[in-house]
């Protein structure tokens, strides 16, 4: 019988995340045996800055590239917001999931109807805080690291009057009941591919065992926001965020751009072909660079 080993963080997110993949593909292949091997990786060590601070991309995904390239693993299951704009072409993304519900959530603690905004509200990222105060003009809010349960339990600690999480993370975890309230994206642009699952793996690895698992709107939608990020990485800017939704074959696209001075926010929206979306996120991206970098 064929194995196939999985590689996934140790985190409890992770691993659920991984054997959602196991379990797909152990239903499309009976005649395979599946096997998770977790590991360790920087952003679950490091938890006492902001991931901006200590790099931000890859620190979430290097060490199961190592394991890849190593051969410790055959495939590795990523949060797609969590990859890095640029994939080692030894390594590239072979698949992705339908994409869970890729909205921020506001949660609360347990038994609370209300926010206490006494107290900061605890995100992860600048993107998540510029938002925040752009909402809610002088309320307080404080980083927070740590996986989703490590941060729930320094909600209920009452470090916290309330949290930002995604709400794919809290569903996977049968958490959903957690959720005080949603955000709209139009209130809280998502980071992009939030709510989706990458696979990686070799370029000899057969693609056709994906088949059945791999979701292609959702790779269209991903190429449209990875494309806008992408266009603007390493320029002018300070956070970025894109959200796509297919509609037949138009696809619709929101990106956000943050001036560098000053921190203003601005959202703007693009439509094209499905055929066309890389081209559609570098586009609006470009464009949005040229009319607002450095004014």
């Amino acid at each position: 019988m064929k194995q196939l080993k999985i590689g996934s963080r140790e985190s409890r997110l992770a691993v659920i995340q991984a054997e959602l993949v196991r379990d797909c593909l152990a239903a499309l292949h009976p005649d395979m045996s599946f096997e998770i091997k977790t590991y360790k990786t920087t952003g679950d060590v490091i938890l006492d800055r902001t991931l901006d601070q200590v790099g931000g991309k890859g620190l979430f995904t290097k060490e199961l590239e190592a394991a890849l390239l190593k051969g410790e693993v055959d495939l590795v299951v990523h949060s797609f917001k969590d990859v890095p704009m640029q994939v080692d072409e030894r390594i590239p993304i072979v698949g992705v999931t339908s994409r869970e519900d890729g909205r921020d959530v506001l949660v609360l603690p347990e038994g609370c109807e209300d926010w206490d905004r006494s107290r900061p509200i605890g995100c992860s990222s600048r993107r998540r805080t510029l938002q925040l105060r752009a909402l809610f003009p002088g309320c307080m809010v404080k980083p927070v690291r740590g996986n989703v349960l490590t941060r729930l339990s320094r909600l209920e600690q009452g470090e916290f009057g309330a949290l930002v999480l995604a709400a794919a993370g809290l569903k996977r975890l049968g958490l959903s009941h957690r959720i005080h309230s949603y955000f709209k994206p139009e209130e809280m642009l998502p980071a992009a591919c939030q709510g989706i699952l990458a696979l990686q793996a070799g370029r000899s690895f057969d693609r056709s065992l994906l088949e059945g698992l791999h979701h292609e709107d959702s790779y269209v939608i991903a190429l449209a926001e990875r494309g806008f990020v992408r266009a603007l990485d390493g320029g002018c800017s300070s956070p970025v965020a894109a959200h796509a939704v297919l509609e037949g074959d138009r696809l619709v696209l929101t990106g956000l751009y943050v001036e560098e001075a000053g921190e203003r926010l601005h959202f703007e929206t693009a439509c094209g072909s499905r055929q066309e979306a890389e081209q559609l996120g570098i586009s609006l991206a470009e464009g949005m660079k040229q009319r607002w970098c450095g004014k």
